[in-house]
């Protein structure tokens, strides 16, 4: 794996932001894959949430790459965009970004794709809300 030194995207903002604790890690200061990809599902969530107007429920991880490991005080940036939409549900495209607080420069730590579904109060799918 080579470290190349990025810039965060400037374009859009980030759905979400958080820097990666101890607790986050092993013995080792390696951050847990698992503790990723909580943070991607609920970066990606956002989006979704937004455009089904209420409740969203994941129903599919399509994909997930982890480009770069990611270690304790690393500040995490997370860029989602919706990719696809169908009836009751949305496609989210999620970039994940690590600021090496301690070593300087910026990282692609992780992509990945989520898929959720519009759910009711009752928690079955609904069409989403016309645009």
């Amino acid at each position: 794996m080579t470290e190349e030194n990025l810039t965060l995207p400037n374009e859009k903002s980030p759905a979400l932001r958080v820097m990666a604790q101890p607790t986050d890690a092993n013995i080792h200061g390696d951050v847990f894959g698992g503790w990723i990809m909580a943070q991607v599902d609920i970066a990606g969530s956002i989006p979704a949430t937004q455009r089904a107007n209420g409740r969203v429920a994941t129903v599919a991880v399509n994909s997930f790459l982890f480009k770069q490991p990611v270690f304790v005080g690393d500040l995490l940036s997370f860029y989602a965009d919706i990719v696809k939409t169908g009836n009751t549900s949305v496609t989210v495209s999620v970039e994940v970004y690590a600021q090496r607080m301690r070593m300087g420069g910026t990282v692609k730590v992780t992509e990945a794709t989520l898929t959720y579904v519009a759910t009711g109060d009752d928690r079955k799918p609904r069409q989403l809300p016309a645009l």
